[in-house]
């Protein structure tokens, strides 16, 4: 048995309308264009945040997990803010105690008014540095008797009828040291002369004694002033006593 076969031509046609089959010659006849696909990729910036998770976590009430706190301003501060030291103002006030004359215009109050804890520490550290010549225990001695003997004027001010608060007291007292550190490099030039060294002794505790009483002992003290006065010049009489050695 002699089986004949026949070919025949068949013609795919697509089975949907996304593509259709043409042949070579009709194929230069065409152009297009295809758009590019909108795709985005998440780089793990802070923008691109998983909302599935965002809204797990929020329906749990674990949402400040996704809160970022700003800056607070308050914490770029100086240090020198932070720790409330104007230098100005201190400057201002050791002009004050060294220049007590009312004549020179300086508003003298403000040591009193506006007291400040770090300017009369500096004034005692440093009356105290220059006072020790190898005797170091001076220092703490020194900055006990600031600590008291302002707690003592204080105390007798209050007695006598003064609005004074001890912290003006303790700036007041710490700032007028400053006669007597002025009046230290003097003895030491002029200390083979007992005379002079005397007076300049004098001088310095005058000095000092004169701007501590005349921002402490005000007018409400009439005629009790001596009473506060004088425990003030013997306070830096000892404060002396503590630089000399005497």
């Amino acid at each position: 048995m002699k089986v004949v076969g026949t070919t025949s031509t068949m013609q795919l046609s697509p089975t949907n309308g996304d593509f259709t089959f043409v042949s070579s010659t009709e194929a230069e006849d065409l152009s297009g264009t295809i758009d590019a696909p909108d795709v985005k990729l998440n780089m793990g910036s802070d923008n691109a945040k998983d909302p599935y998770a965002t809204t797990f976590l929020r329906k749990r009430g674990y949402g400040w997990l996704l809160e970022v706190d700003e800056d607070d301003p308050e914490d770029n501060k100086p240090l020198l803010e932070e720790l409330d030291i104007d230098l100005k103002d201190i400057y201002y006030k050791i002009r004050c105690v060294l220049m007590p004359m009312p004549s020179l215009g300086f508003n003298r109050q403000v040591v009193r008014d506006n007291p400040d804890f770090w300017g009369p520490l500096a004034v005692v550290l440093l009356f105290s540095m220059i006072s020790i010549y190898g005797q170091f225990r001076v220092v703490s001695w020194i900055i006990t008797i600031w600590i008291f003997g302002s707690l003592t004027i204080f105390l007798l001010a209050r007695v006598l009828g003064g609005e004074v608060s001890y912290g003006q007291v303790l700036g007041v007292i710490g700032y007028s040291l400053l006669p007597l550190i002025v009046i230290a490099p003097l003895l030491l030039v002029i200390g083979g002369f007992d005379v002079v060294s005397t007076l300049i002794k004098l001088f310095g505790v005058f000095w000092a004694a004169y701007s501590a009483a005349s921002l402490l002992v005000g007018n409400e003290f009439k005629t009790k002033k001596p009473l506060l006065i004088y425990p003030i010049f013997l306070l830096y009489i000892y404060f002396l006593s503590l630089y000399t050695g005497v």
